[in-house]
């Protein structure tokens, strides 16, 4: 278990030091290519700013408005009767928009009923099994210009849910 802990210390640093050295034996100017990437990188941020401020701002007002402990209610009984915790539709709902806004809904959760409870397995379980499909699409799709989705939010929501009755069956065989 040591040499493992030891090997992933030094995985970041030699594989960026592996990137470095293929680049150069390709005899390619490796620092301008880092700059044009990271100047890249900066302007994609720029273009997409207006987008992430507009779902932390979405998802802020539903969280401080009630929204999101009423919806809890209104479909925690159904998803009482399939092993999901109502308690978690919140998490569910606001995990599609924003991760960050979910860390802090999960941390309230972990407050309340502990991270060792049975809903704060399947918590833990669900955030890793689903995906920010709108934070998503919207980035993506509008740094590729991308208008046409087609099937992506059909498959990324089935994705999501089969992500979410992975994380009650994980969960209770763990429980």
């Amino acid at each position: 278990m040591k040499f493992i802990l030891y090997v992933t210390d030094f995985i970041v640093p030699l594989v960026i030091f592996g990137i470095v050295l293929y680049g150069l034996s390709m005899k390619v100017k490796v620092y301008d290519t880092f700059i044009k990437g990271a100047k890249s990188g900066f302007f994609t941020v720029i273009k997409i700013m207006p987008t992430l401020i507009g779902l932390m701002v979405a998802v802020g007002i539903l969280r401080a408005s009630g929204f999101l402990d009423a919806i809890s209610q209104l479909l925690g009984g159904v998803t009482e009767a399939f092993g999901f915790p109502g308690e978690l539709v919140p998490l569910t709902v606001v995990k599609m928009f924003s991760s960050s806004a979910a860390t802090g809904l999960l941390l309230d959760l972990f407050k309340e009923f502990g991270t060792d409870s049975h809903v704060g397995l399947i918590a833990s379980i669900s955030m890793a099994c689903t995906e920010t499909i709108f934070y998503t699409m919207s980035v993506y799709f509008m740094t590729a210009k991308v208008t046409k989705t087609r099937y992506t939010l059909p498959g990324a929501l089935i994705a999501t849910f089969a992500g979410l009755a992975a994380s009650v069956v994980l969960a209770g065989a763990m429980y």
